[in-house]
């Protein structure tokens, strides 16, 4: 039975609810834990009043596991067994991962995800976050004195299904009972929505260790509306400590394939300070000494690594502009831009954001700690906790879902930038004369045809009573949990025979694909409309030609010979135009033969009213 928590008299600090939940920012680079006390969202420190986790793991032979700053600490001496940065292989498969060779650990190519080997044996992404998410939990107890209902985890906006089980994965491994997966720049906004009022249209850039994203949400007295989402779920501050690692490279002419393990793990490390250090200062000396006795050293100056890492700054404002052209803005409509990811002190950054908005971004809360205080107001309210200002989240899907239809064309089923939690459903039919299953393959995309887009799940409806093509009504539904998460059904109307799946994928959309499909959703639009248009008019062809020869299996000897071989000829010259690629030609065939058999169709219908006639007297009709 809960206990009710009450302060002693005079005590200045009322004691937190009883229902004891948190927010997490699992993080690439560094991870936090929130909670809300006395009506406000604050970080929790460790021992030591850190409020940062590294996000790192180290495994040792005898089983020992060390995570965070200990583990980070060890990382050059025994970087095979040190695994950072998990968040950026959670719910992959090796061939989703960009560039795996700067890895100082191995990772094995396992069905399904990827696995890293270690000292302590073959780990999963899911398995080593989790060991993040466990010292998380334990901070939390320790500083709540109290077992937690719950927490809300959050993840980047654009982490696909795989992503985003996984990411639930790596909770329950935990022992957490995760209540909500929730956006990270949704989670943002929650914290500056409610903490500073704010109304009006706001874009969060958030740019994390591992990813970048970019949200833009209306608030409006207390209700948060996404109303588009992009980003790069492998873009972040590990690829501006990538270039660095290469300028010094180039610059020193250091083969890359003499560098140990541990010679990379310091390189990164010392990239990854210079470029911290570049964010007070103009310049300063990159110095790093290798295994056998080598030394890098050299002079880095602010204007060096912005010229070194001005690509990877254009793709965020790529995916900025993207973003607004999908919600029908322009730069002029935005209010404010909310600075989220530790990355985001790079000095280039906040002037991008001032050059392109004309307007200074918000900083009013720790880029680092705003997630987190975000998810915890979440946490705090999914717990049962009476809330001072209540809100409502509205979130969205980030790539179209659907299901295929004959001819491989793509049936969007929920449209991209849907808000969820949502339920959809649309009825389909068969397609031959007594079909009596239906395979349903779920997609996602924003392609007109199959092949362009991402397979998610497959799963069959049997039991259909054989009835006529297009007699059957197949309702198929899409549900999008408040997750992100999608389950399908489908079910027969007139049996009640029904078929569902959870879509758990065993991969993952790259990073590639997810920017890939949207840019070429806009891009080819005529192109896929013309491909459309043709795959119909093929499907609608070999619909009529199996329509007649079943017509004149039936009722043949209405026709002369003549006739019926003029009719074949029509059949056969459409069916063999049902195969090419001239839409027009196919349209032409079938209108020709619609045109041939008006005769054969009058015939059978008078035969079918003499049928229906037969043996009855006028005045019984």
């Amino acid at each position: 039975m809960p206990l009710l928590q009450i302060a002693e008299p005079g005590m200045s600090e009322v004691p937190h609810s009883v229902h004891l939940a948190v927010g997490i920012d699992l993080g690439t680079t560094n991870s936090l834990v929130a909670t809300v006390k006395n009506g406000e969202a604050v970080v929790l420190e460790d021992e030591k009043g850190s409020a940062l986790l590294p996000s790192v793991v180290r495994y040792l032979p005898d089983g020992t596991v060390q995570v965070g700053r200990e583990a980070l600490q060890r990382a050059a001496e025994d970087p095979q067994n040190t695994i950072s940065s998990a968040k950026r292989l959670i719910g992959r498969t090796l061939s989703e991962i960009a560039d795996p060779s700067h890895l100082p650990f191995r990772l094995l190519d396992n069905p399904g995800m990827v696995k890293i080997e270690t000292a302590a044996g073959v780990k999963t992404p899911e398995e080593v976050s989790s060991e993040v998410l466990k010292v998380l939990r334990a901070r939390a107890e320790a500083d709540l004195e109290g077992e937690l209902v719950g927490a809300v985890i959050t993840c980047p906006a654009y982490f696909d299904d795989a992503q985003r089980q996984a990411t639930k994965d790596a909770g329950r491994l935990a022992g957490l009972n995760v209540l909500r997966l929730l956006n990270e720049p949704t989670a943002a906004a929650l914290a500056y929505g409610l903490d500073k009022a704010a109304e009006g249209i706001y874009i969060v850039y958030d740019l994390g260790g591992g990813t970048f994203d970019v949200s833009i949400l209306k608030l409006d007295r207390g209700v948060f509306q996404v109303l588009a989402t992009g980003g790069n779920s492998a873009l972040g501050g590990d690829d501006f400590d990538r270039a660095v690692f290469s300028w010094a490279i180039a610059k020193t002419g250091v083969s890359d394939t003499s560098l140990t393990p541990a010679d990379k793990r310091r390189l990164l490390a010392e990239s990854r300070a210079a470029k911290e250090r570049l964010t007070d200062a103009e310049s300063t000396e990159f110095h790093v000494k290798l295994e056998d006795g080598r030394e890098v050293s050299l002079p880095l100056s602010r204007a060096e690594f912005e010229d070194a890492t001005k690509a990877l700054l254009q793709k965020t404002l790529d995916a900025v502009r993207a973003t607004l052209a999908d919600a029908k803005l322009n730069a002029a409509d935005v209010k404010g831009v909310v600075l989220v990811g530790g990355a985001t002190r790079m000095p280039m950054v906040p002037r991008l954001i001032r050059d392109y908005f004309g307007k200074e971004p918000l900083a009013g809360i720790d880029p680092d700690k705003v997630v987190a205080i975000g998810a915890a107001i979440q946490a705090n309210k999914l717990a049962g906790n009476e809330v001072e200002n209540d809100f409502l989240l509205l979130d969205v899907t980030p790539l179209s879902l659907g299901l295929e239809t004959m001819g491989g064309l793509v049936e969007k089923v929920i449209p991209k930038n849907t808000p969820i939690p949502v339920a959809r459903a649309q009825d389909f039919t068969t397609f031959k004369d007594g079909q009596t299953a239906m395979a349903i393959h779920v997609l996602q995309g924003e392609r007109e045809l199959v092949d362009n887009c991402r397979s998610l799940a497959r799963f069959e409806l049997r039991g259909i009573p054989p009835m006529v093509a297009g007699a059957a009504r197949i309702r198929v539904t899409f549900q999008v949990d408040a997750d992100g998460l999608l389950s399908v059904s489908a079910r027969e109307q007139t049996t009640g025979v029904e078929s569902s799946v959870e879509v758990k994928p065993s991969y993952g959309l790259t990073d590639d694909d997810i920017v890939k499909m949207l840019r070429e959703g806009n891009q080819n639009a005529e192109e896929d409309k013309a491909a459309r248009d043709l795959r119909e008019a093929q499907v609608e062809a070999k619909r009529i030609v199996e329509s007649t020869v079943s017509a004149l299996a039936a009722d043949r000897d209405l026709l002369s010979k003549e006739e019926e071989a003029k009719i074949l000829d029509l059949v056969r010259h459409t069916l063999t135009l049902s195969e090419a690629d001239d839409t027009q030609a196919i349209k032409d065939a079938m209108d020709a033969l619609a045109k041939g058999t008006e005769h054969f169709a009058e015939l059978r219908m008078d035969r079918s009213i003499q049928k229906a006639l037969a043996g009855q007297n006028v005045n019984d009709i």
